[in-house]
């Protein structure tokens, strides 16, 4: 009847291979909110996973929907007598595109490979890993002990991966719905994969595109080059005015005017590392004079997760008529 023994319960119910068999099904459901092809997927991996799951554990399920999103929302809630406190966990069941062609030979997005200790499957650490690991966890305290010592509700949206459109709203129109003393969102950044993460708050996001019309068509640019405006020069120019060659913001307004005294000393010990599979980190990129730490949970940052001028995929001898980048901003409390 002791937190041990949940977490024996826990370790258990890894070692048996229950863990892995239930996140091996819920990754091979290709639920790519990005691919309007996948719509019933979205609902599929709601209905057919996450309602027998929690309904297993006493929760009472109920699908929610808005006009804004494509993919449903699930909300769970179980209640227990006398119960002082209410917890929300949230997750995502959907994810960003497979891209089949480009995963490493032996490995599919649709399917859980072991590959020494890692796991490799589209979702396994985005999100269906994580709320599936939530989920077991409840089930390993109920299991020990009966109850959970608080009441539980829990939120899965299936649209995270295109900005979880709907979202918002459906919060503020369900707000009482909604309503908990603490939120559990196992979906964001972690120091490195020695040392488990829990932050009390999380970057914000706002992805907006930039583009350049210039013209119907390409033109030579034999015959027409130095005559015409290149929309691709033009938008990377347009670039340069919002962050600077090192990735400094040059917006005042879209970083903080400064990172409070308290943040930094809770961060002052935090080392980010992505480890050996992970990318290496530039030291002389982004804001200057801030720890790693800093950059990624106090300040804000700019990207560009995409740009396209032209015909990539076969270029041609001719100014583009068009332009296009579709940019992000991490932003912190404040901004």
């Amino acid at each position: 009847m002791s937190r041990a023994g949940a977490i024996a319960r826990a370790e258990r119910h890894f070692d048996s291979g229950a863990l892995k068999a239930d996140l091996a099904r819920r990754v091979a459901m290709p639920t790519e909110s990005q691919n309007p092809e996948r719509a019933a997927e979205l609902d599929r991996y709601i209905t057919a996973e996450m309602v027998p799951a929690l309904e297993k554990l006493g929760f009472a399920c109920r699908l929610l929907r808005h006009p804004r999103a494509k993919g449903p929302f699930l909300f769970a809630e179980r209640r227990e007598e006398d119960a002082a406190l209410t917890v929300l966990g949230y997750g995502h069941g959907d994810v960003i595109r497979g891209l089949d062609a480009d995963w490493s030979p032996g490995l599919s997005p649709w399917m859980l490979t072991e590959v020494g200790d890692r796991w490799y499957g589209r979702g396994v650490v985005d999100n269906k890993g994580q709320h599936t690991i939530n989920i077991a966890a409840l089930g390993a305290v109920l299991e020990t002990r009966g109850r959970l010592g608080f009441n539980a509700k829990y939120l899965i949206e299936m649209g995270e991966e295109t900005g979880s459109p709907g979202l918002r709203e459906l919060c503020r129109q369900e707000a009482e719905l909604f309503r908990a003393d603490l939120l559990v969102a196992s979906d964001g950044p972690r120091l490195n994969a020695e040392r488990p993460t829990i932050f009390l708050g999380a970057r914000g996001a706002i992805t907006f595109d930039l583009a350049i019309d210039a013209r119907e068509g390409g033109h030579h640019s034999g015959n027409w080059g130095g005559l015409l405006s290149d929309p691709a020069i033009q938008l990377a120019h347009a670039i340069a005015t919002i962050v600077s060659p090192t990735g400094q913001i040059r917006i005042h307004e879209w970083v903080p005017k400064e990172i409070p005294a308290p943040v930094r000393r809770v961060l002052a010990d935090c080392e980010v590392d992505g480890g050996p599979d992970g990318p290496r980190i530039d030291p002389d990129w982004g804001e200057p004079g801030l720890t790693r730490a800093e950059q990624v949970f106090a300040w804000c940052s700019f990207d560009v997760l995409a740009f396209k001028a032209g015909n990539p995929e076969t270029p041609v001898n001719a100014v583009p008529p068009r332009a296009w980048a579709r940019c992000q901003v991490r932003l912190v409390v404040g901004v």
